[in-house]
């Protein structure tokens, strides 16, 4: 195999693996559900999308042909992720969790809990 093949795919198997870890240690530690939601959407999705590059690039590598099954898995992620992230906190809203009182923009949240009621 090439160098610089094995070297982009190297950087990015690590960094893929770097955002899923930053991303798990978040939804372990962060305080409330609020927050705890951007650690998946966020630094895991995007962990999962360097990891799947890597390896649609070593596998066109490796058969000579471009595998387009890890593209398709990365955009169909890319595309869920946000749109499950915001029905999650839509949800948490509409059954009025608590938010941290140190959370800043408050007044934003009563606004949009106002809106959702009937």
């Amino acid at each position: 195999m090439e160098f610089w093949i094995e070297l982009v795919v190297s950087v990015l198997l690590i960094l893929g693996g770097l955002f899923v870890f930053i991303g798990s240690l978040g939804l372990a530690k962060l305080p409330d559900f609020y927050t705890r939601l951007h650690g998946p959407t966020k630094a895991t999705t995007l962990g999962m999308g360097c990891l799947l590059i890597a390896s649609m690039i070593f596998v066109t590598y490796q058969q000579g042909y471009l595998s387009v099954h890890e593209l398709l898995i990365t955009l169909f992620l890319l595309i869920t992720a946000p749109v499950t992230a915001h029905m999650l906190a839509k949800t948490a809203m509409h059954h009025e969790l608590d938010i941290l009182d140190k959370t800043s923009n408050k007044a934003l949240s009563q606004r949009a809990k106002e809106r959702m009621s009937p």
